[in-house]
């Protein structure tokens, strides 16, 4: 049975470590990235600690065991990865005016339990846990990854825009 839950501890962040690492485009075959997905940062375990302290990642788990995760990226963490930077330039002004958004740092589901709602779940997990004051979560998508793109499309994010940064391009969406 799936469990949805905010990680806790350092045993859930380094499972969500090792599911990210085996999702990175190095890692998988173009197949795969074009079938299935891919992550794009890799973080470390001391920055997705420090972010989790300040807004808890929503986790799926079965049997303890970590099979899916939405990272929470506080705004206040966005000179923190590089190749995030750009994200939150892209954001329109009203919405960091108004301080009422969270960004969605990556989602990913493991292989063997994809297909089964968890991604829907996560999403809506992660906007039942979030701080009521941030009505909104924002997340950029490489406009390579189209399986990632049709998946966010379908539970409702919008687009916002396209941004492009060192020869990629990426979409800009809300939910």
């Amino acid at each position: 049975m799936i469990h949805y839950k905010q990680a806790s501890d350092l045993s859930e962040l380094e499972q969500i470590l090792a599911l990210q690492k085996v999702n990175l485009p190095q890692n998988i075959t173009a197949e795969e990235m074009n079938k299935e997905g891919f992550v794009t940062v890799e973080h470390d375990l001391r920055l997705l600690k420090k972010m989790n302290d300040v807004c808890p990642h929503t986790i799926a788990t079965i049997d303890n065991e970590v099979v899916g995760y939405a990272l929470s990226m506080h705004p206040r963490f966005e000179t923190e990865i590089e190749v995030l930077k750009p994200l939150f330039n892209a954001i329109p002004a009203k919405y960091k005016l108004a301080g009422n958004f969270m960004v969605m740092g990556q989602i990913c589901i493991s292989k063997a339990h994809r297909g089964q709602g968890i991604f829907r779940g996560l999403y809506h997990q992660m906007k039942y846990f979030m701080p009521k004051t941030f009505p909104n979560i924002i997340t950029s998508i490489d406009t390579n990854n189209q399986h990632s793109y049709a998946a966010h499309k379908a539970i409702g994010f919008i687009d916002l825009s396209i941004y492009y940064t060192k020869g990629k391009s990426w979409h800009l969406v809300i939910l």
